[in-house]
């Protein structure tokens, strides 16, 4: 997930009250969450244990860079959504070149949908990696972690510098927090001092995406967002028990040369690409 993310901090976003999350009704909704969770526990187990091997193959003969693994995460994620019964699709095509994303951020969802739509790396803080259950998602799509240490800025930026030179699609989420999925929050442009660093691959460029999750039918239009204290364990029971499931949309926006920009013009203009992106699905959702 995101730096700043709903790890129950002062960064959570907190601006609207959250909804009492459904519980599962009777057998049946307790059945569905039998039948679509162990599926996809299963997946996530089974993508674990493949993507080991894979990576040591891919270390002996490729280095650093991620030719197998990456389409095997997304695979994985692929069948994770398929289980849970998430219905997704892409628009837009991937940037050329070296480069790295930024995006909107909803939910634990985005760890699967994005990855579905294509291969990425998230940019997540040290914290993520002890979650429950976010921490197997971590695992298999080789999350980059960093740590909020002044100390360790300029080794932390060496080793955004490698991946990016080995083809890594890093994706950041620079609103630095989750939201209930209807809005984009401002973005923060002190995340974008890192494309300016002059040890990063020249032609550099930044790819905004929006992601947009439309809710079942009757439900509450924020019922896939994640946000301020709710519990990891009482969403997945509810998205696992809905009777029927929404979809979710990401969309690829052109990418934005970095070369010539400072990093309030890159916040302001992939925020204004992403937001757009998002309005534009809400809009039309809303008026289908």
């Amino acid at each position: 997930m995101a730096q700043g993310d709903p790890g129950r901090g002062a960064a959570t976003w907190r601006e609207v009250e959250t909804p009492a999350l459904p519980r599962p009704q009777g057998l049946a909704g307790w059945w569905r969450v039998i039948r679509r969770g162990l599926p996809a526990v299963l997946v996530l187990l089974v993508g674990v244990i493949l993507i080991l091997p894979l990576r040591v193959a891919e270390r002996l003969l490729h280095g650093p860079r991620r030719p197998w693994t990456g389409p095997h995460v997304r695979l994985t994620c692929r069948l994770v959504l398929a289980c849970i019964g998430l219905r997704w699709r892409r628009e837009g095509q991937p940037m050329r070149g070296p480069g790295a994303l930024v995006a909107n951020h909803c939910s634990w969802l985005d760890i699967l949908t994005m990855n579905a739509a294509l291969p990425v790396f998230f940019v997540s803080k040290s914290e993520v990696k002890t979650w429950p259950g976010i921490n197997i998602l971590t695992a298999v799509t080789n999350t980059h972690f960093v740590v909020r240490d002044p100390k360790l800025a300029r080794g932390q930026a060496r080793e955004f510098a490698a991946r990016l030179r080995a083809g890594h699609r890093l994706l950041f989420f620079p609103e630095g927090t989750s939201t209930d999925g209807r809005r984009v929050l401002p973005f923060k442009p002190t995340l974008f001092q890192a494309f300016l660093d002059p040890d990063l691959p020249v032609g550099l460029a930044i790819q905004p995406m929006s992601v947009v999750y439309h809710a079942p039918a009757g439900a509450d239009p924020r019922f896939y967002g994640w946000w301020a204290d709710m519990s990891l364990a009482d969403h997945l029971l509810a998205v696992l028990s809905a009777p029927r499931q929404g979809c979710a949309e990401v969309v690829l926006h052109p990418a934005i040369p970095v070369a010539g920009e400072t990093r309030k013009t890159l916040a302001q203009k992939t925020e204004i690409a992403v937001r757009n992106g998002v309005a534009q699905k809400i809009r039309r959702a809303d008026s289908a």
